[in-house]
């Protein structure tokens, strides 16, 4: 390698010509700050792409050319998203601690460029969980002996379901976040993924029937559990013995997989988390809820991404080729 070594650091720096120009408490608050703008999962995301970097043998700071020569290298092995993760990384690494971003060099975009087209597969999507995957699931869970495991996923199916939640989002709901209405359910989340800022999101449950009420289940686990503070949603053990600490949220992707394996699903292998909240955007579109609402439950910023699953809901009613099937149905009886 022709890299200069540098000992790197996976945390965000002021640049030492800041430095020089702040004090040590200025610099130590401005550092707070700085290491506040990027979330602790997207941090963590970078700190892996840096290392598998280092890994492969690069130092840094690094030139444009060990960059192309470690795309060259990964293009078989790497899909092409994962490599532009990794030059993100390397860049927001490059940028933070003051050295010249190597990413920006005309070789490199163009390399990831032509791997992208050369290797680029399509993006594998979750499946949307649709309202009678959920029912078949609520079923099984109420045909199984009262525990409070049952109870806890049955409320997790539901609310994640119908509030359109993130995983994360899910398992990050607090006692402190509820508040019981009336009508239903409202639940306030202080900070989500596109909240970073912590303005506050919330989430309306309205009541249901009995059997599929969202707040008449949220309340059975909370009372049946005895949790009165502190996290909603919480691990199990063997022994049915509800935890104190909250529950990760790759827990969901196993919940969901190991029920949709039990309810005999063709699609386990592609259920995660956000089948659910696919499935409440897609489900309500189909249904015929506006673009408004939709956006609104979800919680998303982009109208984009909110017009794809409405698109994605209602591909089969708002489609040519209905028009089309009656013309060709009318031509056939007519020539009978």
């Amino acid at each position: 390698m022709t890299d200069t070594p540098h000992k790197p650091s996976h945390t965000l720096q002021i640049p030492a010509i800041a430095q020089t120009q702040l004090t040590g408490t200025e610099s130590g608050a401005l550092q707070g700050f700085i290491h506040a703008a990027t979330a602790d999962n997207t941090r963590k995301t970078y700190r892996s792409a840096v290392r598998q970097f280092q890994k492969w043998g690069g130092l840094l700071p690094c030139p444009p050319a060990t960059l192309c020569r470690y795309l060259l290298d990964k293009a078989d092995a790497l899909n092409p998203r994962t490599l532009r993760l990794h030059l993100t990384a390397i860049s927001q690494w490059h940028q933070t601690q003051g050295f010249a971003d190597p990413t920006h060099d005309g070789s490199v975009k163009k390399a990831i460029k032509g791997i992208a087209r050369t290797h680029g597969k399509p993006h594998q999507k979750a499946t949307a969980l649709r309202p009678e995957h959920i029912s078949r699931m609520l079923q099984h869970l109420k045909s199984l002996p009262a525990s409070h495991k049952q109870r806890r996923d049955q409320a997790i199916l539901l609310v994640g379901f119908l509030g359109g939640f993130r995983r994360s989002e899910l398992t990050r709901i607090e006692v402190s976040h509820l508040d019981w209405q009336e009508d239903g359910l409202v639940i306030l989340l202080p900070r989500s993924k596109t909240d970073q800022t912590g303005e506050g999101l919330s989430r309306a449950l309205p009541r249901g029937s009995k059997g599929l009420c969202p707040v008449l289940v949220m309340k059975q686990w909370l009372d049946g559990a005895a949790i009165s503070e502190g996290p909603v949603f919480r691990p199990i053990n063997r022994w049915d013995q509800v935890q104190p600490t909250t529950l990760k949220p790759a827990a969901v992707n196993d919940l969901l997989k190991k029920y949709g394996k039990v309810c005999g699903f063709d699609f386990v292998p592609t259920l995660s988390s956000h089948s659910l909240r696919r499935g409440m955007a897609t489900s309500s579109a189909q249904a015929g809820a506006n673009f408004k609402d939709i956006k609104k439950q979800g919680g998303w910023k982009s109208d984009d991404t909110v017009w794809g699953y409405i698109e994605e809901g209602r591909q089969f009613e708002e489609n040519v080729a209905n028009t089309l099937l009656s013309k060709l149905e009318v031509k056939i009886d007519a020539s009978q």
